[in-house]
């Protein structure tokens, strides 16, 4: 029976197969979400995953930075009135000020220990 999780790529390099790639990057952000926001919901932590699988720059990042970075802006659009306060007028860095607090509360809520500061 052949091998479905690798094909024989050039110079007859074994390549995995673009599934597993996507499902082992899937199961590494997992794991760094679980480490970030141990009370994280189940539904949340599939919709960041999702996200930042789905995102270019994410999807070349560690799977740490690339969590925390999806947790963070998933939060900021879903739960927050971020988008709302750019849709007024508020430029990024002044709408980020004015719901850090909120994103805050949630990491708290969901067990993270670090915190969304001013500049991020």
């Amino acid at each position: 029976m052949a091998d479905t999780s690798t094909e024989k790529g050039r110079k007859g390099q074994r390549m995995r197969a673009p599934g597993a790639v996507e499902g082992g990057r899937r199961e590494h952000l997992g794991e760094a979400l679980d480490h970030l926001a141990p009370r994280l919901p189940r539904f949340e932590r599939e919709a960041i995953i999702d996200h930042a699988l789905d995102s270019p720059g994410l999807s070349v990042a560690d799977p740490g930075n690339a969590a925390w970075l999806a947790m963070v802006a998933y939060i900021r659009h879903v739960f927050t009135d971020y988008d709302a306060l750019l849709a007024e007028g508020f430029d990024q860095d002044a709408a980020r000020f004015f719901v850090i607090d909120e994103i805050n509360d949630y990491l708290a809520e969901w067990g993270a220990r670090r915190r969304v500061e001013g500049g991020e």
